[in-house]
């Protein structure tokens, strides 16, 4: 399987899910978009992983090149390609189907549980992510759920945390790809980001348990597993 990411800054690329295309002999290359590279032709990959970043699916005027992505990744959906959604790839594949991206109530970053609703419970992906106790979060914003998408998680901060779209679409809010090294890197670079607010926990709370990293970073590997398996 032909494997291509899009990356929206340095510092976020897709982490732990690296070693799942390697071990699985898949091929990855990536756009990356902070260094305008433009986009592949879509016949030269096979799924579709769209990454985390700093900026808003409604900043355009600061980095023009969302326009073009947004415009990517509705191709990517018309030509059936498997796509996967992490944080703002997840609120981009939403406002690209149409369903608002929007500040959410609260700022969440840090390691909270999930909730997996009694409608999603059956679902292979859903099931995986029950596995976990907590996921590590970062992100302001939020999207509402696109047409034909069933929810698989929420939290208490965030009442969108996951979607499915007919096994073509998956995404995810948070983070099982964060390893201990891209999370201090988020740190390093959107300190700011940590204000004490009710669902944001500070560095160290952040950083002080390597075990934590391990075990989204396993649950990272069901959940493609799950996602490779529904292609067949």
């Amino acid at each position: 399987m032909r494997i291509h990411s899009l990356q929206h800054v340095s510092f976020e690329d897709i982490g732990s899910l690296l070693g799942d295309v390697q071990d699985r002999g898949y091929s990855l290359t990536t756009t990356h978009w902070y260094k305008d590279d433009t986009a592949p032709a879509l016949d030269s990959f096979d799924m579709l992983v769209v990454m985390g970043g700093p900026m808003g699916v409604y900043d355009e005027h600061i980095h023009p090149w969302l326009a073009a992505e947004k415009d990517f990744i509705a191709r990517a959906i018309t030509a059936g390609k498997k796509i996967i959604g992490i944080c703002l790839g997840a609120q981009l594949i939403a406002a690209v189907l149409g369903a608002p991206v929007t500040q959410n109530p609260y700022r969440e970053i840090g390691w909270f549980p999930l909730r997996i609703p009694s409608t999603a419970k059956d679902h292979p992906v859903a099931k995986a992510l029950a596995e976990c106790a907590e996921v590590f979060h970062w992100h302001g914003d939020t999207f509402a759920l696109p047409a034909g998408a069933r929810l698989l998680a929420s939290s208490e901060a965030c009442a969108h945390q996951a979607y499915v779209i007919g096994e073509q679409i998956y995404g995810f809010q948070f983070h099982l790809e964060t390893t201990e090294a891209s999370a201090a890197a988020l740190i390093q670079y959107c300190a700011e980001d940590l204000d004490k607010s009710a669902y944001v926990q500070d560095a160290e709370a952040i950083l002080q348990d390597r075990e934590r990293f391990l075990s989204i970073n396993k649950a990272m590997s069901a959940v493609f597993s799950q996602i490779v398996a529904s292609n067949r």
